[in-house]
């Protein structure tokens, strides 16, 4: 980095004013017209697999009611059900949320997302909910009050129905020490990844259909993509992190994962705006509106090199064939690349390291209750100095900078990536393989994904097919940020003539709640 004085806007105050910069020149928000479902037969209508969309077109007809749905999924939460391991705790009142939802319908008064019932990560506060951020450090602590997140989502009529397993203060080691582990349902003996563990198991398994989760490193996008899921880490101060527990400030985004992107753009809008308490959040609320049509025309930018370097050939076959899909639809397919990648990404860990040291100091003398992985994480963070700390903060803005002016030199909307380099982790030994090559998971996993969270440029996982082992595989739509709507638009339309997002494991549709014995 040059020394002061310097002609370049590399204070770490420039990233803030840039993105502030960014949305005033986005224009006013556009308030997005709810989404028409698809017509839907409630009696063919599986409820443990229904989207969002499906499941409020069925209440609206009358056909399904919110507690019926509730009536199907409650007995998949319980300790024989298909994903025990991510569900923590229980969130009360749900039935009587579900019979005033019930009454809504029919008396023509419901919400948006009236009836829908939901998980919530469990570093994101319920009010009276037992919420632990998956650490012992916290003991038994009982949530004040619903994060900003949560009473958005309860205005809007969906219910929050219970707490879903996350890593330890969503760092990302498999092991958890307070819960253990969350398995893939695609496979047991997998990992389901990180650290929205339980959102996307409980996603995958159909015990919701949409979660709360959170994304550092890659935590909504990674669980996505070995999960088979859809899910999107929105711009960086586009929903307020107010009742969520802090574990990089100036990385941490809070966004939803459904099964569908049409899901996400229902929920997106009624998550996003400033609350007056987080001191991150964007000033306004961007225009939201969605328009698969657009794709059709739009320039799609494909930067290889660092991104797909260390990625396995069932990996590179999918993400192939999903810029076939895109060209198929009209867009045009640009190469572009970055400089510096591989620099950037041991910044961004500087920065993940040192503020996760920050935010635990006060647990130092408690270092016996952390698990094994966040310790290795807080030895990290004690290494680096001051000076590195700084130094990448004051690199963000320019990285920021570089990657806008590269992709408005191509004149380019998105950008595409393939998702994660391999499939699901191994939980024996915390490996994958690319092409025969085995690596730890933190050497594959956070590639794709973390640059993203440091530049807080929004980021969407959608999946795009299954392996040759069987397990899922993603790809990842990146925009300017506040233009969160162009991800959302293209993965509609991607998805709209591809059904990979309609994939889910056996134990999804095949799980029947055990009847009693005599």
């Amino acid at each position: 980095m040059p020394a002061s004085p310097s002609g370049e806007k590399n204070e770490p105050g420039h990233a803030d004013l840039l993105f502030r910069q960014l949305l005033a020149a986005d224009g006013p928000a556009v308030i997005p017209a709810a989404l028409t479902p698809r017509s839907t037969d409630a009696a063919a209508l599986d409820v443990s697999v229904a989207t969002v969309t499906e499941l409020l077109a069925a209440y609206r007809t009358g056909t399904l009611t919110p507690s019926a749905v509730l009536a199907v999924l409650e007995p998949r939460w319980a300790a024989d059900g298909p994903a025990p391991a991510a569900v923590l705790a229980a969130i009360a009142g749900i039935h009587l949320a579900a019979t005033d939802s019930d009454a809504r319908y029919r008396a023509g008064s419901n919400r948006p997302l009236e009836g829908i019932p939901f998980a919530v990560k469990d570093i994101i506060d319920v009010a009276d909910t037992l919420v632990t951020a998956g650490s012992k450090q916290t003991g038994d602590r009982i949530a004040p009050a619903d994060a900003t997140v949560v009473t958005r989502l309860r205005a809007a009529g969906a219910i929050p129905v219970f707490m879903a397993a996350t890593t330890e203060f969503a760092c990302g080691a498999p092991d958890n020490g307070r819960y253990g582990p969350v398995p893939n349902p695609w496979d047991e003996e997998r990992w389901t990844g990180g650290s929205s563990t339980g959102s996307a198991a409980a996603l995958a398994a159909g015990l919701v259909p949409f979660a709360l989760g959170s994304d550092t490193g890659g935590s909504i996008r990674v669980p996505s993509a070995l999960c088979g899921l859809t899910g999107i880490k929105p711009t960086y101060g586009l929903v307020p992190r107010t009742g969520v527990a802090s574990l990089s400030w100036t990385m941490d985004h809070v966004g939803p994962m459904a099964r569908s992107a049409a899901d996400l753009a229902a929920l997106l809008p009624l998550m996003a705006g400033p609350d007056g308490l987080d001191p991150t959040a964007g000033t306004s609320v961007p225009d939201l509106t969605i328009d698969p049509a657009i794709v059709s025309g739009m320039r799609i930018g494909v930067p290889r090199g660092w991104f797909t370097e260390r990625c396995d050939a069932a990996v590179l076959t999918a993400f192939d064939d999903a810029l076939e899909v895109f060209r198929g639809l009209g867009a045009e397919i640009v190469a572009i690349e970055f400089d510096g990648l591989e620099a950037v990404h041991d910044e961004s860990w500087n920065v993940f390291y040192g503020e996760l040291a920050s935010t635990q100091e006060a647990n130092n003398d408690r270092r016996d209750l952390f698990d094994a992985g966040t310790n290795a994480r807080l030895d990290c963070g004690f290494v680096p100095l001051a000076v590195d700390y700084l130094r990448a903060l004051r690199r963000r803005p320019l990285v920021q900078q570089h990657i806008l002016d590269r992709m408005d030199a191509a004149r380019v909307d998105v950008l595409l990536t393939p998702g994660l380099g391999a499939t699901a982790p191994r939980l024996d030994d915390l490996t994958m393989t690319v092409d025969g090559v085995v690596y730890n998971l933190h050497d594959v996993i956070p590639r794709n994904t973390r640059l993203w969270d440091y530049t807080g440029f929004p980021a969407l996982m959608a999946p795009a097919g299954l392996a040759p082992d069987g397990l899922p595989v993603g790809i990842q739509l990146i925009a300017r940020p506040w233009q969160d709507r162009l991800c959302l638009s293209a993965a509609i339309g991607f998805q709209a003539v591809t059904g990979h997002h309609r994939l889910l494991p056996d134990v999804a549709t095949s799980w029947a709640p055990a009847r009693p014995t005599a």
